[in-house]
């Protein structure tokens, strides 16, 4: 018998919790394909429930003992939820026809960077795509936004088959990655490999990966990649990952900092020669290479500000109705700073200081995840400044929830996705501003709660088991 439960069950208890809680994940999985084309309970109610379950499901697996049965358990349903959105349509975006797409475009020897979709001269390669050209959003005005690494991805994918089921089938391996370099990070860090069920269950993962495909799920591979590498202590597989993981999806340059060891130039070297290399091959269209990335920046606010909902919140305070763009992201830029210096120090602290091992303590991290930590810190703050509005925007923190549980992580993630699915999810500003109000009201009673809990365990228990 593994772990130690406050109840004393037995692990067949557990297992038996979890096969009922994993049925009602699986039939609500089955209802999200159906709401698509016949209202029953909506789109929240499936989202509501099944944030539900997986609540009841993460404290289950965190607090009771499991046995062998438990992991196969797990993966199994794990790997049944995403088999059921494999083959409907898309629901929530259409991101995913864009990446077939940009393969197809590849094929045929011209620069996914060089024309958008409906340009005249990708007309030959409508009528053998039609589904694809047709479910394309921005076709007509937006090339493509997507890294070279990306690109890289969509072309091997498509030389296989040129169809939004491969392409979610292959997202859907990568999270199989994943799940892989978690379970290797969790066992050496002394925790239970069950705990996967943090990631496996997550309907936020199950909605935005599974059905919608979208290429987070690369990114997270190759996060999750890094972070094990550089537990393991290998610069040149760090960078590797790392740079591929920033390559697909530019945020997570955040975590260089924490996972940069102190006197190691392979590392940050590697992702330098990666980027060199992949913007080279695709170097012919010039500065198009950056595509969409421009008109992104207007088209979500990020330019007016309106995109940050801590500065628009800022705004409506009295005698602060005119506060700059450029100060919020300088402040930022600013805070980042000191985050970072602080996440590269304990980093790259040989044998942890006091604060450092309370956070390990914390986090029942093992000395050699120092880093960790940081990593958490940089990503969490980041989506928490640049309020993102979609929710598989926030899929790439669920690692880091896995390796490092705490409620406001989860409450931010699992809080957008439900809140996406209601009416306040209707995509305008306005609306946004609305559900973000709400959402990180309770993420800082959350927090609140997280701290309250933690500072207990720092002042009595603490000392206690340092005493034993």
């Amino acid at each position: 018998m593994k772990g130690r439960s406050p109840l004393h069950c037995r692990p067949w208890i557990t297992n038996a919790i979890l096969a009922l809680l994993g049925l009602g994940l699986f039939a609500l999985t089955k209802q999200l394909i159906v709401e698509f084309h016949h209202f029953t309970i909506g789109f929240s109610g499936v989202a509501g429930w099944s944030v539900i379950l997986f609540a009841l499901a993460t404290a289950t697996i965190l607090t009771l003992p499991t046995n062998r049965f438990t992991l196969p358990m797990i993966l199994g349903f794990g790997i049944a939820f995403r088999l059921v959105t494999l083959l409907p349509e898309p629901i929530m975006s259409s991101d995913i026809y864009r990446y077939a797409w940009d393969g197809v475009v590849q094929h045929a020897h011209i620069s996914p960077y060089r024309y958008v979709p409906g340009d005249p001269a990708l007309s030959f390669l409508r009528a053998p795509n039609q589904d694809l050209f047709d479910n394309i959003n921005r076709r007509d005005y937006a090339r493509t936004i997507y890294p070279p690494v990306a690109q890289f991805l969509f072309y091997g994918i498509t030389w296989i088959n040129a169809s939004v089921t491969f392409m979610k089938l292959a997202m859907i391996l990568f999270e199989g990655l994943t799940v892989y370099a978690l379970i290797e990070l969790l066992q050496a860090l002394g925790r239970r490999r069950e705990e996967i069920l943090l990631y496996a269950w997550c309907p936020l993962l199950i909605w935005e990966i599974g059905s919608s495909g979208h290429l987070d799920s690369a990114a997270m591979a190759f996060i999750a990649l890094a972070l094990l590498a550089r537990f393991r202590r290998q610069p040149i597989r760090t960078g590797l990952f790392l740079g591929a993981a920033i390559l697909i999806k530019f945020y997570p340059l955040v975590l260089l900092p924490a996972l940069w060891r102190r006197k190691d130039l392979k590392m940050p070297s590697m992702i330098v020669a990666l980027a060199v290399f992949s913007y080279v091959c695709y170097a012919s269209v010039g500065m198009l290479v950056f595509g969409f990335l421009g008109g992104y920046v207007k088209e979500e606010g990020i330019e007016t500000g309106s995109r940050y909902f801590l500065l628009e919140l800022t705004r409506k305070l009295p005698g602060l109705h005119n506060a700059s763009t450029p100060l919020y992201l300088a402040g930022l830029v600013v805070g980042f700073a000191a985050l970072a210096y602080w996440s590269w120090r304990t980093a790259n602290t040989e044998t942890a200081p006091p604060q450092t091992q309370l956070w390990l303590r914390l986090f029942r991290l093992r000395e050699g995840g120092a880093f960790l930590p940081g990593t958490l810190f940089l990503a969490f703050a980041m989506m928490l400044a640049f309020s993102p509005h979609y929710p598989w925007y926030l899929a790439w923190l669920i690692p880091f929830g896995v390796l490092m549980p705490n409620l406001p992580l989860f409450i931010y993630a699992l809080g957008l996705f439900y809140l996406s699915a209601t009416s306040l999810g209707a995509g305008t500003f306005e609306s946004q501003y609305r559900l973000n109000r709400i959402l990180y009201a309770v993420v800082l009673i959350a927090f609140l709660l997280e701290w309250m809990v933690r500072a207990g365990y720092s002042r009595w228990i603490a000392p206690r088991q340092r005493l034993a």
